[in-house]
């Protein structure tokens, strides 16, 4: 069987670097908000290229924080517009409507399979004051016409990073030149660090990075009850903390994420260049050879038999995601929502298994049962 993704397998990586990180914590009796957190801050940010890093619980914690805090700062109210793209994880479209914010749902590019640029300044009214983008399957979702709509409305530009760790863009505008990471390009950054993900923590875990020092503040407050010191609170917040553990291995495990994203670009290239049945699409070479490739997505109409047929050969593979979040039951009131590109993509993607522990012989055997599957 070729798992889709072997979590035991990655660990096992660098398994005595985590148990010795791990074994550090616990000897140290210092288990929230210690000098292991404070490390994986500095280093991420570092990283990242950005002045700051706040950790927090989850991904979703960290976009959710990152309006609220936009909403306790004066820079948006109850009721103002995200605009996002429609072709996202749910949690992307939660941490909007939790701040009981709007969010606007943009149609992604057939194409590219991120949000459309030619349609964001389309969808930008009088109560937009934010576009959040998605950088989908480990592939950039930032373009300079999207900076470009933000800086005009002046609006402000925030990356949900959860499936893109440590990709790379040459970005040319806003007074900055030169290769930079996504989690830098706009005005704030939401990563995930669940166990699946790049860069994946040993249980939940998550980040806001950015260059705004208020904004910083203001994240760290309010996740951590509101308060700026101890058993003083100047808002309402909420308790979301990374702890030690997980900011340890999450250390160890960024020395590795470079080399270890090379390893799945590598899978992925050997797939784009090797299966040619005409039945499925695959991501453009040219398009996606610098993704990070947390997810490899293969387009087919017949989908379902396409998944039966590579789980009845040993091939385990998921869909990302089988109802968009516009067709979902908490999400009725828009369930109306004329978005075909969307709707087309959540019917026929699935995903293949594509990370740094397959070996060459696995990928060989999945190219070989693509390029044999007939409906």
């Amino acid at each position: 069987m070729i798992k889709y993704l072997e979590l035991k397998k990655i660990t096992a990586l660098h398994a005595d670097e985590i148990r010795e990180a791990v074994c550090r914590v616990t000897e140290s009796g210092w288990y929230l908000q210690g000098e292991a957190v404070a490390h994986f801050e500095e280093d991420y940010a570092r990283y990242v290229g950005t002045s700051h890093c706040v950790s927090c619980a989850n991904g979703l914690d960290a976009l959710t924080l990152i309006l609220r805090a936009y909403i306790e700062m004066g820079v948006m109210n109850e009721g103002d517009e995200v605009i996002v793209p429609a072709n996202t994880y749910i949690a992307t479209i939660l941490a909007i409507t939790e701040n009981h914010l709007v969010p606007v749902l943009v149609e992604p590019s057939s194409e590219t399979l991120q949000i459309d640029d030619s349609l964001v300044e389309r969808a930008v009214t009088e109560r937009t004051r934010a576009v959040m983008i998605v950088h989908l399957y480990g592939r950039m979702a930032y373009t300079e016409r999207i900076a470009d709509v933000c800086r005009r409305h002046n609006l402000k530009l925030i990356e949900d990073n959860a499936q893109a760790h440590g990709l790379t863009a040459s970005v040319a505008d806003m007074g900055r030149s030169g290769v930079l990471r996504t989690g830098s390009l706009g005005d704030a950054a939401g990563h995930s660090f669940y166990p699946g993900k790049n860069l994946g923590a040993l249980g939940d875990a998550g980040a806001v990075t950015t260059n705004d020092a208020q904004l910083a503040d203001m994240v760290r407050a309010l996740a951590n009850y509101g308060s700026e010191r101890k058993y003083v609170f100047g808002h309402c917040g909420r308790n979301s903390r990374m702890d030690e553990i997980q900011a340890a291995v999450l250390d160890v495990k960024l020395r590795y994420l470079d080399i270890e994203n090379e390893r799945r670009r590598k899978v992925a290239l050997s797939y784009i260049d090797n299966v040619k049945n005409p039945l499925l699409w695959l991501p453009d070479r040219a398009y996606w050879a610098h993704s990070v490739f947390h997810i490899f997505p293969v387009m087919c109409v017949c989908r379902d038999r396409l998944q039966q047929y590579l789980a009845d050969n040993g091939v385990q593979t998921v869909i990302h995601y089988p109802i968009p979040p516009h067709k979902q039951r908490c999400y009725e009131n828009i369930s109306t929502l004329q978005l075909p590109v969307t709707e087309a993509i959540h019917d026929r993607e699935l995903s293949i298994p594509c990370n740094q522990t397959l070996t060459e012989e696995e990928t060989e055997r999945v190219v070989e049962l693509l390029n044999s599957f007939k409906p």
